[in-house]
């Protein structure tokens, strides 16, 4: 004989209406679930922090994603009104608020090949200012990046740099530059590696900054907190 189909909620109701008293359990079972779904709370959205590194601090931007990571902070790279700011050595803006997140050290580097070795201030200044019996090729970075400023002050010391000298935009370009040409002399930040390159003087160490216009809050103070510690 054959059966027909009958919905398994059919048997469930009949089931119910035999035995009544198995209408509480269904319902404590059916408010249970109710509220179970109820207490999922959705995963909170990620707080965007704009942030912009000038090309000497570019290896700390590791550190700033590594903290949005952690903090559920989405990190955006640009260079228009950023939240933070990253830099090298003290800013000449004042007005914004600066935050210590690490220091790097300034380095003078040659070539592997040159006969070059440790070398003082003075005879630095010669080098890059042409005025030395060494034939070498001078690397400089453009004025406007902060380490070259730093270079200006702390190493040249207000003394102009040869018109010979070639301009490196980026400390990768200038490391390139120095690997490549035998008898090049250039400045770099020592973070960024001096592969083959050979450091013949220190010009110090100097704080990475973070600056933000105001005081920081919710996210852009959590990135801080994390980049500080």
């Amino acid at each position: 004989m054959v059966r027909k189909f009958r919905p398994p909620v059919i048997d469930q109701l009949l089931f119910i209406a035999r035995c009544p008293w198995s209408i509480i359990g269904y319902l404590f079972l059916l408010s249970f679930f109710v509220v179970s779904c109820g207490s999922v709370t959705p995963p909170a959205q990620p707080q965007t922090v704009t942030v912009y590194a000038s090309p000497s601090v570019e290896p700390w931007m590791g550190e700033v994603f590594a903290c949005g990571s952690a903090g559920n902070i989405m990190i955006r790279v640009t260079a228009d009104a950023p939240d933070v700011s990253l830099r090298l050595g003290d800013p000449d803006d004042v007005s914004r608020n600066v935050y210590q997140i690490g220091e790097d050290e300034v380095l003078v580097v040659v070539n592997r090949e040159s006969s070059l070795q440790n070398l003082s201030l003075r005879e630095v200044q010669a080098l890059f200012a042409g005025q030395a019996d060494e034939p070498v090729q001078v690397w400089i970075f453009p004025s406007e990046l902060d380490i070259s400023g730093l270079f200006d002050q702390f190493v040249m010391e207000g003394r102009s740099v040869t018109s010979f000298a070639r301009i490196a935009v980026s400390p990768d370009e200038m490391s390139e530059a120095i690997n490549s040409t035998p008898n090049a002399i250039g400045v770099i930040p020592a973070r960024w590696g001096r592969g083959d390159a050979r450091a013949v003087y220190s010009a110090g160490n100097f704080p990475v900054l973070a600056l933000t216009s105001g005081e920081p809050q919710g996210a852009v103070r959590d990135l801080l907190t994390c980049l500080q510690q």
